[in-house]
């Protein structure tokens, strides 16, 4: 670079000042500029290309920032990082953290509205242990991400892990409980005690009636849903008594510990087509609720006790010869102001249609009768035939009571009202009042016994028992061990006699002796007389000489004829 500027003097012996002359600069290019050029071409470049290749800045809320670290914690789906935690802060109110992820580019489709964030930790619960692999690695925090493509970049993170993943293979249903009892997400679903399903989340009715639960079922195994099917809680253990003794029933051990839901079709024909997706379905509260026929259009009915229901409780079972046909839904005082006393009214709701043949066979022959085949009449014709209500003991030991339908002979006739609403059914005292009624009267009966005067004769009567036994002892017992003494010296005399030697011995030997040699001549005899018969007439003659020689003694005398 050169400097061309210089100065034009003026004329000799002038007094003006000197006049400058400027000339242009020319600029000489130099090497030395060329190296700062060429950085901030390959810094700007660097900026662009970062900002080209950086994905979307996201926020999400947590209720607690646990594990988190920010420029470490990652972001993982499917256990591959698509981006990382950068900055972590309070919400303005302190309820909450906000925590800043930076997605890389290739996870610009995360920021969507139905994708779903929750911190990955290790977690101990009754439904089993997760994230054991963070114990080395650290906390991070896991998506899911949904097919909305709306975009979005503020977020809500979950407080554990999602129980279904968008995209896993199977089908939801909506199950509808009075309450959630002990299932909780991630509780299993069962299907002949195989788990193949569980529950992904829950959330109260609008009605605040009751709790919808939204299960899920993976495949193949969601093709076993049928719009038959019958859900129950298999939570817990079901103990049964029956004819054959004890009876525990349970789905596994983790259904004990963390609840379960279980599911089959019904026995008998049912429709066995696929349910939809989100099917609703009932949930039961026992399998034996559940697999048991329809109940049909609920009736309500109300019986009127004149004595105490101690232990009759809501939910007590209704029976009607034995067979359950609904519960009790109240129980309530009243009050009779022309008797003075106090009933209990006690409001129970029926399934008729739970007597399955026998209430059509009633609808039946009442069509057939030209009579309209409402219940009322029905109600009508069996309480003139004695159907009454009575409250009996169904424990012993707890003393629970439940209301029993039942027909009790020779009752009074009682008027019944069939357009009364609810319908009112007659009532007679239960069994234990019976009895109780029998012991109170075995207890007056008892009390017109007359024990004063039976004591005092039971009295007199020990008295003489008494002096009897003195007599008995003073007197009868001498005498008896004196003769005891005697039967004694008797029996030893007889020993002596009858013992080996004795004369009475031999005496008896010789007479037995004597008594043979007779026998054998009476023998004989008869042998004689049977070949010889006119011996009877003419005797025996002087030739005829017996068999044998008899004793004397044994031979007839003589020339003496018979």
């Amino acid at each position: 670079m050169t400097d061309d500027t210089s100065i034009e003097q003026g004329p000799p012996g002038g007094g003006d000042l000197p006049r400058p002359v400027v000339k242009r600069r020319r600029f000489n290019a130099s090497l030395v500029w060329l190296i700062p050029a060429l950085a901030a071409v390959v810094g700007l470049s660097l900026v662009i290309n970062n900002w080209l290749q950086a994905g979307p800045q996201i926020s999400i809320s947590f209720q607690s920032a646990e594990g988190l670290d920010a420029g470490k914690t990652p972001v993982k789906y499917k256990n591959v990082v698509i981006g990382r935690v950068n900055k972590i802060q309070l919400s303005s109110d302190r309820s909450h953290v906000l925590v800043r992820v930076a997605l890389e580019k290739s996870a610009e489709g995360f920021a969507t509205k139905d994708t779903r964030f929750w911190v990955v930790r290790p977690r101990i619960g009754l439904g089993g242990v997760s994230g054991i692999d963070t114990l080395l690695s650290g906390a991070f925090i896991g998506a899911d991400v949904g097919d909305s493509q709306e975009p979005e970049d503020e977020f809500k993170g979950l407080e554990l892990p999602p129980a279904v993943n968008h995209g896993a293979p199977g089908r939801s249903f909506v199950l509808h409980s009075d309450d959630l009892g002990s299932l909780d997400i991630g509780s299993p679903v069962y299907y002949r005690r195989i788990q193949v399903g569980r529950v992904a989340s829950y959330e109260m009715d609008k009605d605040g009636k009751g709790v919808s639960l939204h299960i899920f079922i993976d495949g193949p195994n969601d093709r076993f849903v049928t719009r038959s099917s019958r859900f129950w809680n298999a939570s817990g253990v079901d103990v049964s008594i029956g004819a054959n003794g004890l009876k525990l029933n349970t789905q596994s051990l983790a259904t004990v510990l963390a609840g379960g839901v279980a599911f089959q079709d019904p026995p008998g024909p049912h429709d066995s087509t696929p349910a939809a997706e989100d099917t609703a379905y009932k949930l039961f509260d026992d399998q034996a609720t559940a697999m048991a026929p329809p109940d049909g259009e609920p009736h309500y009915i109300r019986m009127r006790f004149e004595q105490s229901v101690r232990g009759l409780a809501v939910d007590a079972p209704v029976e009607f010869l034995g067979i359950n046909i609904g519960k009790v839904v109240s129980v309530r005082l009243d009050y009779d102001e022309q008797k003075q006393r106090f009933p209990v009214l006690v409001g129970a709701v029926i399934y008729p249609q739970r007597l399955g043949a026998a209430y059509d066979k009633l609808e039946a022959l009442a069509k057939a009768n030209g009579e309209n085949p409402d219940l009322s009449q029905m109600v009508g014709r069996l309480v003139e035939h004695g159907l009454r209500a009575q409250a009996r003991t169904g424990n012993l030991l707890t003393g629970q009571l439940y209301v029993a339908l039942d027909f009790v002979p020779r009752t009074p006739k009682v008027a019944f009202d069939p357009t009364a609403r609810p319908l009112t059914i007659p009532t007679v005292p239960g069994s234990f009042d019976k009895l109780q009624e029998q012991m109170a009267g075995i207890v007056d009966k008892l009390a017109k016994v007359p024990f004063d005067s039976i004591g005092q004769h039971l009295d007199h009567s020990l008295a003489g028992l008494d002096t009897t036994l003195r007599q008995v002892n003073g007197q009868t017992l001498p005498a008896l061990k004196d003769t005891l003494h005697g039967v004694q010296q008797t029996m030893g005399t007889a020993n002596d006699a009858l013992s080996a030697g004795s004369p009475l011995q031999q005496n008896l030997g010789a007479t037995l002796e004597q008594l043979q040699r007779m026998a054998r001549s009476l023998r004989v005899l008869t042998d004689y007389l049977g070949a010889h018969p006119e011996a009877l007439i003419r005797g025996r003659g002087a030739d005829a000489k017996p068999a044998t020689t008899t004793p004397a003694a044994a031979q007839p005398p003589q020339g003496n004829k018979p």
